[in-house]
């Protein structure tokens, strides 16, 4: 796989991953919650934030996998896990938006 495939396919995983948890009611896309009594949305929205952040870091682990396998890896200082964070939360805007800004009809 050459440097800018892997590229491409680490910025596709992450828009997709970063959108995940608003897209679905499901835990990590897989693990279904039982409805709760009375409300709109099943997970709340710390639960939310939680599989984000779980999935920034396997997306970091894709990352760093296929920067092993292209080559060196580079050591990184909390400046990029810092930078990189921020650039998964902007990534995940949209699907907050679809989940909690839309205006729903009814």
């Amino acid at each position: 796989m050459d440097l800018s495939l892997a590229t491409w396919l680490v910025i596709a995983v992450a828009v997709a991953f970063a959108n995940l948890p608003f897209l679905n009611e499901s835990v990590l896309g897989f693990i279904p919650l039982k409805p709760a009594q009375g409300r709109a949305h099943t997970k709340f929205f710390v639960v939310r934030l939680l599989e984000l952040f779980v999935l920034y870091f396997l997306v970091g682990a894709l990352a760093y996998l296929l920067e092993s396998r292209i080559g060196n890896t580079f050591p990184q200082t909390w400046e990029f896990y810092a930078i990189s964070g921020c650039m998964f939360v902007v990534l995940a805007f949209p699907g907050f938006v679809f989940k909690y800004l839309r205006k729903r009809r009814h």
